[in-house]
């Protein structure tokens, strides 16, 4: 098992990390935040924690980041630690999607590493620019798809590569929540306010929050691009601006086919996010809530359970693990591998040498980019009564 430490990282320090949103009240920031821990490879010194000064500063405080560190706003931030001798090497957004361009942009211009939240942008043609801007400033840019950082899902991804399901023909994700079955948004949840409104949240509501995720996990394991969809968006919830609930239809440019269900108002499901694939010789299947195995069904044999540090594993999803066998992985520590392969991208970038090639499947800006088509083809799609659109 392969696990990276601050020793092996040829800077001598931990990478110093900045924050764009994430203060009290925040979710996603603390999840962000412990995943950079998790690994030590970082250390928080800076942040514009809130678009309001005074919770920023106070957030900051609770986060012990120097008061002088500790800024009003983005823009600020971005010039005074490019200034600075020990400013920071990489900074995480972590604000609502509406809220992810103008400070990306920003600290990309200053010659500062981004980590984005997904997706990447509110509108595609955003999402265009940050691409440009990247290729431009070779920086390195990540977009946190959680589950790409499941050792089984990267094994998943592994097996379909080495050709062991043969012909990829069939692809079907789901991920069903059940959190906004009623008007949440109304009740004071700051996290619903925001994604039901289409002026944070962007075109989309439940296709943009977990749909995304679904597509990406799809892409990711199956290995072809998704071409074009069919896809019916519904707001199922009676004033809803945005949808709850998404249903659609996947043709592959390899010839592949599939099925995307996406929704926030499917009673008993927490976090149901599943993934099933089958190729000629065998199928795959992974489940979120059960993330330490991999169900292998090869055709008219008996099926074959893969365990992520038992029998069968292998040595690409040790690189993800942390614990022994027996001990499970999950949310947490696919957050932190993201973080653990974006810094052996950085440190590697700073010492002028490649960096280990298993740390290079986090999804980069080509990922974030493709998240906004899915939406944008998504949305268009529903307009025109769940007609196919090309991505």
């Amino acid at each position: 098992m392969t696990i990276q430490g601050k020793d092996e990282d040829t800077l001598g320090r931990r990478l110093r990390l900045g924050m764009v949103g994430g203060g009290r009240g925040a979710f996603i920031g603390g999840v962000h935040r412990m995943a950079a821990r998790l690994d030590d490879r970082y250390e928080l010194v800076a942040g514009a924690l809130s678009s309001d000064p005074a919770r920023a500063h106070a957030s900051a405080a609770d986060l012990h980041i120097a008061p002088e560190r500790s800024y009003a706003g983005f823009a600020e931030m971005a010039k005074k630690e490019a200034a600075r001798p020990d400013g920071i090497d990489v900074v995480a957004v972590v604000t609502p999607n509406h809220l992810h361009f103008a400070p990306a942009k920003a600290f990309l211009d200053a010659g500062i590493n981004v980590i984005c939240d997904k997706p990447l942008t509110h509108r595609l043609e955003d999402a265009l620019a940050l691409q440009a801007l990247v290729a431009k400033t070779g920086l390195v840019f990540g977009v946190t798809h959680t589950y790409t950082g499941y050792p089984m899902v990267r094994q998943a991804r592994e097996m379909v590569v080495a050709g062991e399901l043969g012909e990829i023909r069939v692809v079907q994700v789901e991920y069903a929540q059940d959190w906004l079955t009623t008007r949440a948004e109304d009740s004071g949840n700051k996290q619903a306010e925001w994604r039901v409104d289409p002026a944070r949240s962007g075109a989309a509501g439940a296709v943009g929050d977990i749909g995304t995720h679904a597509f990406n996990l799809a892409e990711f394991v199956a290995g072809g691009e998704v071409e074009s969809l069919a896809a019916e968006l519904t707001s199922f919830v009676v004033g809803r601006r945005l949808d709850d609930n998404a249903a659609m239809l996947l043709r592959f440019a390899d010839g592949a086919r599939g099925a995307l269900w996406a929704s926030q108002v499917a009673p008993g499901n927490e976090n149901a996010l599943r993934l099933r694939v089958y190729g000629s010789k065998a199928g795959l299947e992974w489940a979120q809530e059960q993330p330490n195995t991999l169900l292998l069904t090869p055709f008219g044999e008996p099926p074959r359970l893969i365990r992520r540090a038992g029998a069968g594993a292998s040595a690409v999803a040790a690189h993800a693990s942390r614990v022994p066998a027996g001990h499970p992985e999950g949310y947490l520590e696919a957050f932190a591998q993201l973080y653990r392969d974006l810094a052996e991208q950085i440190v590697a970038q700073k010492a002028g040498r490649q960096p280990d090639p298993a740390s290079l499947l986090v999804p980069g800006i080509e990922a974030g980019v493709r998240g906004m088509r899915f939406i944008t083809a998504a949305v268009a799609s529903s307009h025109a009564n769940a007609g196919w659109t090309k991505l």
